[in-house]
């Protein structure tokens, strides 16, 4: 088991690596830097290893798909996630693993938007699609996490083995922060510097193909562990579609005896059905969601009691 690990997604960062490597290696004495390597076609994996890496390879593409490789292969007390890019300095990495150490924070969260981000980089709708994605999780879910898409974070080793990768690409740190939000983990906010691309090094980040699915995935996780909210959201919309449309026909009613507008009359039914339905199915999804939650809590403790082994395994070898 590594002290700390540096775990480094690469897809083509040839320009790159090879500084972040030597960088991490230089401010964190002792920490192991793994770099796996995503299809690079540009000699990433060389250039890596020749730094000082421990390199390994997922034939699966997407950061999504690497982060969930790393996470079963890697056993750390305290694993920092870094892009390989060279857009997060090193030196701010004894920030980020302090609280994981010394306070035994689950996930530390490395704050861009509240630091340089925004005057270092030069693609608005990135900027435009942070904000949106920050304020739509804090408000879904009354959290107050400051920078939701960092690609720059630490973790103990609870959270690493406990984290069920469901993403494929880079809807991966969205799926990280929700993750821990509601599984009531302690999560810190530290801010760090942010530095734009070197001329050359290019972003596998598509703006707005990319932001969908980002936003698809907060929508998906909104539905997943806040059911009794998502469709109850749904049934007060149908319920006041219903109502909204029953009114009319029921003033007619009072007013002239008649029920001339039966076509209304039954989609006003139809509309309030669907809306209990949409009620009842977010409660029976609610209490299914409690009893994940006290399941979660058990396999933390048969987590903690192996991290604990192979603790006392390392000290005795």
């Amino acid at each position: 088991m590594d002290k700390i690990a540096v775990l480094v997604p690469c897809y083509n960062e040839a320009k790159t690596v090879g500084k972040v490597v030597r960088d991490f290696l230089r401010e964190l004495p002792g920490c192991t830097v793994y770099v796996y390597d995503n299809n690079s076609t540009d000699g990433t994996a060389a250039l890596a290893e020749e730094a000082g890496a421990v390199v390994r390879r997922e034939y699966c593409q997407g950061k999504g798909n690497v982060i969930r490789r790393m996470f079963r292969e890697i056993d750390a007390e305290c694993y920092v996630m870094v892009d390989g890019d060279d857009t997060y300095p090193a030196e701010c990495a004894p920030a980020l693993i302090a609280p994981v150490l010394e306070k035994q924070a689950d996930m530390v969260v490395g704050d861009r938007l509240s630091s340089t981000y925004f005057a270092e980089n030069k693609r608005p709708f990135h900027n435009f699609g942070n904000t949106l994605v920050r304020a739509s999780i804090n408000t879904i879910f009354h959290s107050d996490i400051k920078d939701v898409m960092t690609g720059y974070r630490a973790f103990n080793y609870q959270f690493v083995k406990s984290f069920p990768v469901l993403s494929k690409g880079f809807e991966i740190e969205t799926e990280m922060t929700i993750h821990a939000i509601d599984k009531n983990m302690y999560v810190e906010n530290v801010v760090i510097d942010y530095r734009d691309r070197t001329e050359g090094s290019v972003s596998k980040l598509n703006t707005y193909s990319d932001g969908f699915r980002v936003l698809r995935t907060v929508g998906r996780l909104f539905r997943s562990y806040k059911p009794f909210g998502y469709f109850g959201l749904f049934a007060a919309i149908l319920f006041l579609f219903a109502i909204g449309f029953f009114i009319p026909v029921l003033v007619e009613y009072f007013q002239t005896g008649l029920v001339r507008r039966f076509p209304t009359l039954i989609t006003c039914g139809f509309a309030a059905v669907a809306a209990l339905q949409s009620l009842f199915s977010g409660l029976i999804l609610h209490t299914m969601r409690q009893k994940d939650r006290q399941d979660f809590e058990a396999r933390l403790i048969g987590i903690s009691e192996e991290y604990k082994r192979k603790q006392s395994e390392v000290m005795h070898e």
